[in-house]
C-alpha cells in the first residue's frame, strides 16, 4: 500500500488512500477485519508495506487497527515503485509459515461460506467480469487448479480476475521466489511481479486455487469510492445519530460518527458523516464526508468531502479536500 493514490486526489493529498474512511473505518481496517473473518485460524501479525511519506501518525494508526484483532502490526517501507513482488519482498522478514497477502486497492465484501483452506498449496481470490483487458486473470484446468497466469490479456483467455488477496501456505518457500526474480533481474513491464512467483512456484510443483468473493469494490476514484462506501453500509451495521440531532430526518443506512450535530437536515441514505462534524438546513446522501466539517444551506449528492471543509451550495459530483472553504 506504499502507492500515492494520485486518481484520489485531492483527498490523498493529506491522508493516505488506504487510511480514507469508508463507512466510518479505515479502508485498510476493513480489509483486514474481512480477512481476519474468513481465516479458520487467529491472526498473529499483520505487515503494512508503505511509504515513508505516510508519517508516524498514520503508521500508529496502522498499528493500532492491528492491536484491535489481537495482532502485532509491524511498518515496512517500500521506496521504489519496482512492482507487486518487489513491495511483497519489502516485508520479508515476516514472510514465514502461513501468508495471507492483500493489496489495499479495492475493498470486498466476503463469501462468508468461503473460508481460507490453510491445507492448500496456495489460494488465489479471483472474480469474473465482463472485461479482464485490464487485470490478471487465470486459467483453470477441469480439477479447479490453475494452469495460467496471464496479465492484462488483449485476446480473451479468461474472465477471471485476479483481485488482490492471495494465500501462501509457505512464506519462507514464496520470499525465496520473490527474492529470485530480484536477485536475476526478471521484469515484466519494468517491474517485478508476484505472478510471476507463483508460475516459477507453479512449475514446481505448487497447487494453486481459485476462491471468490460476494463482491469485489473498487476504490480507484472518487465516484467508485462513494459507491463502494454505499455498497459497505448496505452490507455492514449502521449507526444513528444520538445526542445532538434537532428537527433531522436520518434515512438508513448511514454512518454517523462521534459528536455530530445534525440541524434540520435530512442525512442518507448511504451517508457517511465523520466525528464533529456539522450539518445544518442541509441534505446529504450518497455522500462521504470526513471529520471536523461543516455544511450549511447545502445540497449533497454523490460526493465526497474531506476534513476540516466549509461548504454551503449543492452539488451533485463534489470532491474537495480537506481545508477547503466553498460557499455559494
Amino acid at each position: 500500500m506504499a502507492g500515492m493514490g494520485k486518481r484520489m486526489r485531492p483527498h490523498t493529498l493529506t491522508v493516505p488512500k488506504p487510511l480514507i474512511p469508508i463507512a466510518g473505518k479505515p479502508m485498510v481496517q476493513h480489509i483486514v477485519e474481512d480477512l481476519a473473518g474468513i481465516c479458520p485460524e487467529k491472526i498473529s501479525e499483520i505487515a503494512y508495506v508503505i511509504s515513508r511519506t505516510f508519517g508516524k501518525e498514520a503508521e500508529n494508526n496502522l498499528v493500532a487497527v492491528a492491536k484491535k484483532l489481537g495482532a502485532q502490526g509491524k511498518i515496512y517501507y517500500q521506496d521504489d515503485p519496482l512492482g507487486t513482488a518487489h513491495a511483497i519482498l519489502c516485508a520479508k522478514d515476516s514472510l514465514d509459515e502461513k501468508t495471507l497477502i492483500a493489496f489495499a486497492d479495492t475493498l470486498f465484501i466476503p463469501d462468508k461460506t468461503a473460508k481460507v483452506d490453510t491445507n492448500k498449496d496456495g489460494i488465489i481470490w479471483v472474480q469474473k467480469i465482463q472485461d479482464p483487458r485490464q487485470f490478471g486473470v487465470v486459467k483453470l484446468d477441469k480439477e479447479g487448479f490453475i494452469t495460467d497466469f496471464v496479465e492484462k490479456p488483449q485476446n480473451f483467455v479468461s474472465d477471471l480476475a485476479i483481485i488482490g488477496i492471495y494465500y501462501f501456505k509457505d512464506g519462507t518457500y514464496l520470499k525465496k521466489e520473490l527474492q529470485y526474480l530480484i536477485d536475476n533481474n526478471l521484469k515484466e513491464k519494468g517491474e517485478y511481479q508476484l505472478t510471476n512467483a507463483m508460475e516459477s512456484m507453479k512449475k514446481k510443483g505448487t497447487k494453486f486455487v481459485t476462491s471468490q468473493v460476494a463482491e469485489w469494490l473498487d476504490c480507484g476514484n472518487k465516484d467508485a469510492t462513494v459507491y463502494t462506501n454505499k455498497k459497505i453500509l448496505e452490507h455492514k451495521n449502521s449507526r444513528k445519530p444520538e445526542a445532538g440531532s434537532k428537527k433531522s430526518g436520518i434515512i438508513q443506512p448511514c454512518f454517523i460518527g462521534e459528536n455530530v450535530q445534525i440541524i434540520n437536515s435530512t442525512v442518507g441514505p448511504f451517508a457517511s458523516i465523520g466525528d464533529n462534524t456539522v450539518i445544518e438546513n442541509s441534505t446529504v446522501e450518497n455522500s462521504i464526508v470526513q471529520t471536523n466539517t461543516k455544511i450549511k444551506d447545502a445540497r449533497l449528492c454523490n460526493s465526497m468531502l474531506g476534513n476540516y471543509v466549509e461548504f454551503s451550495g449543492a452539488s451533485d459530483d463534489a470532491s474537495i479536500g480537506d481545508y477547503s472553504v466553498i460557499k455559494s
